[in-house]
């Protein structure tokens, strides 16, 4: 068995690889089949001032089969729903397989990937408007002057009585103002 990369509709990996797995159980295929792969890295965000993690692709678009394309595999993984075709087709249309080195480095990265700390995105920009949600200024508003992403700090400039005055907040402390 060899792995190849599968083109599919960028968004809908997850779906078209269980199109894949079905179609292949119909064709009583499975012996052809080793593992199907969707690339994905887990990402942390803080929304509403709750960290959330999402898994995200890693290569959009993209689904990793290892398989044995002899005869029916590769119209059948072709025809599904979703599939664009295999990347690096030649001209006669026979898929060309990943190389040892290739599928290495992404099996290396995938586990990599999973075994990577947590990975906040830093949703605030300088110059952007805040809104305080949590402390002493709850309900002031102000914008934000430096962001300290190793503390996970704002420097957010807010009007005090007419005067513009720096607070130090953490990202769960504020909200960005719609």
């Amino acid at each position: 068995m060899q792995w190849y990369v599968v083109r599919a509709i960028s968004g809908q990996e997850n779906k078209i690889k269980n199109y894949i797995e079905m179609e292949i159980q119909h064709n009583n295929l499975q012996d052809y089949l080793g593992q199907i792969l969707v690339p994905t890295e887990k990402v942390y965000q803080i929304r509403n001032g709750k960290k959330v993690s999402k898994e995200r692709n890693y290569f959009p678009g993209y689904i990793m089969v290892e398989a044995v394309l002899d005869g029916e595999m590769v119209h059948t993984i072709k025809n599904v729903t979703g599939v664009i075709g295999f990347l690096g087709e030649t001209k006669g249309g026979d898929p060309v397989p990943l190389r040892e080195n290739e599928v290495k480095r992404m099996l290396g990265k995938m586990d990599e990937l999973s075994e990577i700390p947590e990975q906040i995105n830093i949703p605030y920009v300088i110059g952007e408007s805040v809104k305080v949600i949590d402390g002493p200024f709850s309900g002031f508003s102000g914008t934000i002057e430096k962001v300290n992403e190793e503390k996970r700090k704002l420097e957010v400039m807010v009007k005090i009585f007419g005067r513009k005055t720096p607070l130090e907040l953490s990202y769960m402390q504020v909200e960005k103002e719609s």
